[in-house]
């Protein structure tokens, strides 16, 4: 366990998240005696928004059109 003072983490912010990526725990104090812990967070996830792939999606206009494929059977 690393114990900081907040005046520190200025210059070792990247050092202090690299070690709690590591699995460290790093506590950082404050003069007034007040305690942080900085913990890692999992990855987060992005919640697509509805229509944001507008216009990505182009589609044949005989689509819907039967595949000459597959004439025998639809008779």
């Amino acid at each position: 366990m690393q114990l900081i003072n907040l005046k520190e983490t200025d210059t070792q912010l990247v050092k202090l998240i690299e070690a709690v990526a590591g699995g460290e725990e790093v506590i950082i104090t404050r003069s007034d005696g007040t305690a942080f812990k900085i913990v890692r967070v999992g990855a987060v996830e992005a919640i697509p928004k509805f229509g944001s792939a507008k216009g990505l999606v182009i589609m044949s206009d005989d689509f819907d059109e039967p595949l000459d494929d597959f004439e025998e059977y639809s008779s």
